[in-house]
């Protein structure tokens, strides 16, 4: 899936999946034409390292 479908099923927008890419989270499965291409699962595996890095730097010991 494309990253404006891929966007909805983790609740941001299309931009978002695409700087997961360019900061190394995420990798693109395939192309369509000049469009990366996604897999859904880990798209979901992009976002819970995401938001798991945050949540473990906000923490206070």
């Amino acid at each position: 899936m494309t990253a404006g479908e891929a966007a909805p099923e983790v609740q941001v927008v299309p931009a978002t999946i695409r700087k997961w890419v360019q900061l190394g989270h995420l990798a693109p499965a395939g192309r369509r034409g000049r469009e990366n291409l996604f897999r859904l699962e880990d798209v979901f595996r992009a976002e819970r390292a995401v938001h798991r890095r945050t949540r473990d730097s906000v923490r206070v010991p």
